[in-house]
């Protein structure tokens, strides 16, 4: 439905003479069967061509095939074409789809990067289903041979309840579209199968859950990745793909014979550019206009149009000859693209709109021209935009504003309210800002017009630019006319939700033989397997460990609570202990005693900082909301969780000292940002200090741009400053002129004075020396502290400090983050040149890192000579600090193209221009440096690229080989990386704990010394005494997950250690328990009896029981010296219970039936003592 208000505000622009003649021409091609002619409409700005053509989708109800240059320019357009054609047509933002072009040369060996590869598969599915009704093209996507229409229509599928469904052909589906087979389902693109249970996340919308009984689709649900827990009943779901072409084993096959000239030994799974070789084995007849029949072209600049595919069809002639001379096999480029020409002759035949921006006559075609025009931008001067916005209304004019955010469109409400211009809002009711609806309401008349000829409509959405057409009387001002943010970066589709089975952890499921691992009670050894044994009779699975002198320890998988993995800082590997030894003892009780010393200092702190008086803030104000709600993009529900945290301890009477963890790029800033607004909205002042100039001067520039709209004064004190600025700060500062502050330790100087100060942020604190450490401690007893981090720490050591050190960690990354795609590949130059080509031809920036100072210059020169026109700096710990601060700063500014540099890569520097960077000799690295290394791209909503370059295998040793078979899987799920950012996370524990706690950590594990760490913690602060042993449960039962309910041994293994871990509350027990049996299906006896094992040992062990043991028919208790168990409650027992008796050595025994359900009935029984 299109607003009425919107209607009437877009008329006067449909009536201009020049667009209604060019429809009307269309129209008269489209409904009457006129010959299609070469239509041009000039005098457009790019804002201009997008409402052109929304307006075409309006008005000639056809598909619109809207072809630009490059990639690029259609990610830029995409959004904003979205947002009119629903704001015009009142039809979804699916409707229009983006069908990029390859993003790798057809001759390089590469595949398509995977969200391309997506994009490109949902797009042609939905042109050749017919659900686009606008298909946004590049020029080289809409070159492209195709297969025919039939086999796109086949790509995507819709299931709805009731439907018959067979299992093997719906995974067929699945696997032909490129969805992975995993367990449990967290990403999108992967699907699980566990009987007649099938998990699917598709690429675009929600992961599902189908319920099949025979070849019935018996139900449809939504899950939640993050717990595996369904949500609510679907009545249907939709399947899109995510490959156009399924790499069936046969097409495989054949391609493979053809590219190595024989056959296959064995399966071939998809190799690098198999898709690029299709043309060899397959026909590819069809091209886009053949999807889509009875498309209208617009044709956007054409001689733009024509020379991009002239450099593209020469581009692809010399690959392919440098691809033929290599001596490899590729298709040649007339089987995998058309000419410009032979596609402008199949254009002729439909109906065609080019779209200029200067009214030049170009041959042979009918000339309409609608003259706009970019709007003034204003920069913040609201007094001057509010007079113009007055004058256009009083002229007649209609006049639209687009908000990027619900903020920003609050804010604009705001303002004009404030010089009292009237305003309606043109967005649904569902999308408004509540907070100034009613001012609306009393701004305007309900009619729209206004005594002085009308109001302003406002709206929200993204556009980036405005436009004006005088002679249609219509003015659109954009995103960035009033306030210079960003507020209109292009979105691609959503983060999945992080799943916290996925998050970071040391996961007993990814043990492998040969893994060290801590048992609680025996100490450290190796992981040798599971070893299914014969136990009172029944067949059970046991963790086999194996000890010092071949000593051998068999766990029972119940008790999978007593074991962990071993992880150390640094990665050190562990001694073996001996079983019965003392050593393990010694090492315990030595942690102990130093996890016990470093709680009371942190309890006695805690108490010290609660005492110490501090300024309340005041609660949020309006403008606070309206400040948060004009952030560009969607905030991560970690970031919502951190701003809240730090926005309670800022209302507190006493001093806030709280540490912010997360990666570079995660939205640490952000909630900076929000804290240091509150100060200033309390008239206090805040001060940002950063360990290096370049990082200050980042801040600066994000603080001075987030604060734009709003009356608050930004200054930095830095090198980049000179001495008579640097002055005027500080007198301002003083003064109180001056809210907000950035800059290096220069803020530490004792001439550094300031009126009221309220809020110190810190980034990075442990790059400050010491002397500088001092001064924050002395800052920290009488303001506000924030302290940022990039160093991330494990998710269990928050969990152990909670309440003593304030943590908050932001674990999830932004929606727009895309994957990085990884190439592991033998160094060569053509692949060099080609990563570079690719990132400078979409305006990007590429790292090359070489780690040998000695060489670096020899390496720039040869990259030079392979990118001529490439701008190249050098960077490395060599140089002078001011020029290294120069060269940093002039890349992040875009002065230079590629930084060829050593592993010091700014660490807390956020460049979202660079997006490639290629690592030489990647096997010299370890996995957590290259892990660090690939995060320095990928800080955007572009897609990104890492090259791991690596030796030819034949010279690589066995130790490389072995890191590079690890690199293989840095894929999104790839365990190689879990490794990596454990290790990280390890050294971020060792750096918040302190040097001394490292060797209590390497002795005992990490995990049991966090465990440790949290029972002392909990004990000092509520009095809890520590456990003083754990309970031996001898009972006899069948309890155990059955091989056939869960077939995968690692998700068996993870299973049992969750059920182990289990407390004793039930509605954990029955939470979980509902996530099995939705899962793999109803519970067999052996895993309920597991549960209620689960809940008696968690029982038994708070009542402090020494051992319960059932033998035929007889229950006996035996208590610790410090049991709970109070003794006229023991008295009671016995006299209630028939048959129960104490024994002279102080063990309880009483008779219990085995039947049923026995272990939950004795689990109830025991809950009188």
């Amino acid at each position: 439905m299109i607003i009425p208000l919107v209607e009437q505000a877009i008329r006067p622009l449909e009536e201009a003479a020049g667009l209604r003649a060019a429809l009307r021409e269309l129209e008269l091609t489209t409904r009457h069967g006129q010959p299609p002619r070469a239509l041009t409409l000039a005098g457009l700005t790019d804002t201009a061509k997008l409402l052109v053509a929304a307006l075409a989708a309006r008005a000639l109800a056809r598909p619109l095939v809207f072809l630009t240059t490059t990639n690029r320019r259609a990610e830029t357009l995409l959004e904003p074409l979205r947002f009119f054609h629903g704001l015009l047509t009142g039809r979804p933002g699916a409707s229009v789809a983006l069908l990029p072009a390859s993003d790798v040369s057809p001759y390089r060996g590469l595949s398509r990067h995977p969200e391309i590869a997506a994009a490109r598969a949902v797009a042609l599915w939905r042109l050749a289903t017919g659900e686009a009704e606008v298909v946004l093209a590049p020029v080289g996507a809409a070159l492209g041979r195709l297969a025919g229409r039939e086999s796109y229509a086949r790509l995507g599928r819709t299931l709805r309840v009731g439907d018959r469904v067979a299992l093997d052909e719906l995974t067929a589906y699945l696997e032909g579209a490129g969805y992975e087979r995993s367990e449990p389902v967290e990403m999108p693109g992967s699907y699980s199968v566990r009987g007649g249970l099938v998990d699917i996340f598709p690429p675009e919308g929600s992961p599902v859950r189908l319920e099949l009984f025979g070849d019935r689709l018996e139900e449809l649900r939504g899950f939640d990745p993050a717990t595996q827990r369904s949500a609510s009943p679907l009545a249907s779901a939709t399947l899109v793909p995510l490959l156009e072409v399924a790499p069936t084993p046969e097409r495989l096959e054949k391609l493979w014979a053809l590219r190595e000239g024989r056959a296959p030994d064995g399966a071939v799974n998809p190799f690098p550019g198999w898709e690029f070789l299709l043309p060899l084995a397959e026909s590819l007849g069809a091209t886009l206009l053949d999807l889509a029949p009875r498309a209208v072209l617009l044709l956007d600049e054409p001689q733009s149009l024509r020379e991009e595919a002239g450099k593209l069809w020469e581009r692809w002639e010399e690959d392919h000859a440098a691809a033929r001379a290599e001596g490899r096999v590729a298709a040649a480029p007339g089987e995998l693209f058309l000419r410009w020409a032979a596609f402008e002759a199949r254009a002729a035949a439909a109906p065609r709109l080019q779209l200029e921006q200067l009214a030049l006559e170009i041959a042979g075609a009918e000339h309409y021209a609608l003259a706009s025009q970019p709007t003034p931008r204003y920069r913040g001067a609201v007094r001057a935009f509010a007079e113009a916005a007055r004058q256009r209304l009083r002229a007649g004019e209609r006049l639209l504003v687009a908000g990027a955010s619900s903020g920003e469109t609050e804010r604009l409400a705001e303002i004009l309210g404030e010089y009292e211009i009237p305003y309606r809002f043109g967005t649904p009711a569902a999308h408004r800002p509540g907070l100034v609806e009613e001012k609306s309401v009393l701004a305007a008349p309900v009619d729209g017009g206004a005594a002085e000829g009308g109001a302003v409509l406002l709206l929200h959405g993204p556009v980036p630019d405005g436009v004006s057409v005088p002679e249609a009387g219509f003015t659109l001002f954009g995103n960035f006319d009033l306030f210079e943010t960003a507020g209109a970066a292009p979105r691609l589709r959503g983060a999945p939700p992080k799943s916290k089975a996925a998050a970071f952890a040391a996961d007993i499921s990814d043990l492998v033989a040969g893994d060290f691992v801590v048992h609680v009670d025996h100490g450290i050894g190796r992981f040798a397997g599971l070893k299914p044994l014969v136990h009172d009779g029944l067949t059970e699975e046991f963790l086999q460990l194996d000890y010092l002198e071949g000593d051998r320890l068999y766990v029972p998988l119940a008790r999978l609570d007593l074991v962990q993995k071993y992880r150390a800082v640094g990665g050190a590997a562990p001694r073996l202990d001996r079983l019965g030894g003392l050593t393990w003892q010694r090492a315990k009780l030595r942690a102990s005693r130093a996890v016990r010393e470093m709680a009371e200092e942190l309890v006695a702190l805690y108490a010290q900082r609660a005492t110490v008086p501090g300024h309340a803030f005041s609660a949020d104000t309006p403008w606070q909301r309206e400040f948060e709600d004009a952030f560009e993009w969607d905030e991560t529900p970690d970031q919502r969780t951190a701003t809240e945290e730090v926005k309670r301890d800022l209302e507190r009477p006493q001093p806030m000292d709280r540490l912010l963890v997360g990666d570079v790029g995660f939205g640490k800033t952000e909630v900076a940002l929000r804290a240091a607004f509150k100060a200033v909205c309390d008239s206090k002042q805040a001060a940002v200090l950063a360990p290096t100039t370049v990082l200050a001067f980042q801040h600066y520039e994000n603080f001075r741009r987030r604060f734009a709209a709003f009356p608050v004064r930004v200054e930095m004190l830095s090198r980049f400053r000179t001495r008579a600025e640097q002055k005027r700060v500080l007198a301002d500062l003083e003064a109180g002129k001056v809210d907000v502050v950035v800059g290096t330790h220069r803020l530490l100087s004792a001439d550094v004075r300031f009126q009221d100060l309220g809020l110190l942020v810190v980034d990075e604190e442990q790059r400050f020396g010491v002397r500088h450490k001092e001064r924050l401690k002395q800052l920290r007893a009488q303001v506000d502290v924030l302290t940022l981090t990039a160093t991330p720490i494990p998710r269990t050591l928050h969990m152990a400090l909670a309440g003593l050190r304030d943590l908050s960690l932001i674990e999830t990354a932004p929606a727009d983050r895309l994957a990085i795609q990884t190439v592991v590949a033998p160094a060569n130059d053509a692949l060099v040149r080609a990563a570079v080509e690719q990132e400078l031809a979409r305006g990007g920036q590429v790292y090359f890192v070489h780690d040998r100072i000695e060489t670096i210059a020899a390496v720039a020169e040869r990259l030079q000579r392979l990118a001529p026109g490439a701008r190249l700096a050098v960077a490395h710990g060599k140089l002078k600090e001011a020029e290294l601060e120069r060269i940093m700063l002039g890349f992040m500014q875009h002065e230079y193209d590629a930084l060829v540099t050593t592993k010091i890569i700014e660490n807390g520097l956020d460049i979202p221009l660079c997006n490639t960077i290629i690592v030489d000799r990647a096997d010299r690295y370890g996995l957590a440096e290259l892990y660090q290394l690939r995060g320095r791209v990928g800080r955007s909503s572009r897609r990104a690229y890492a090259y791991l370059l690596v030796e030819a295998e034949t010279r690589l040793s066995e130790v490389a080989r072995r890191r590079l078979a690890a690199l293989k899987e840095f894929s999104e799920l790839g365990s190689g990386f879990k490794i990596a950012a454990l290790d990280l996370e390890l050294r971020g524990a060792g750096n918040l704990l302190g040097a001394e706690q490292h060797g209590h950590i390497n002795a005992i594990g990490f995990d049991l010394y966090t465990e440790m760490l949290e029972r002392a913690v909990a004990e000092l602060r509520g009095g809890i005494p520590a456990a003083a042993g754990r309970a031996a449960l001898n009972l006899g039962a069948d309890i155990r997950i059955p091989p056939d309910y869960i077939e995968d041994e690692r998700q068996r293994l993870r299973m049992y250690k969750r059920i182990a871990s289990l407390g004793e509350a039930a509605a954990e027990r029955e939470a979980l328990a509902a996530e099995l049996e939705e899962r793999y299906g109803p519970l067999p006896r052996a895993v309920e009896n597991l549960f209620a094992y689960a809940g008696l040992k968690a029982l038994a062990e708070r009542l402090l029981l020494e051992s319960l043991e059932q033998r035929q028919g007889t229950v006996t208790v035996r208590f610790h010296p410090e049991t709970r168990v109070q003794p006229e409650r023991l008295v009671e027992f016995v006299r209630g219970t028939p048959g129960a008796r104490l024994e002279p050595g102080g063990a309880l025994r009483f008779p219990a039936e085995r039947s049923g359900h026995w272990l939950e009935e004795l689990r109830k029984r025991l809950l009188a003592l």
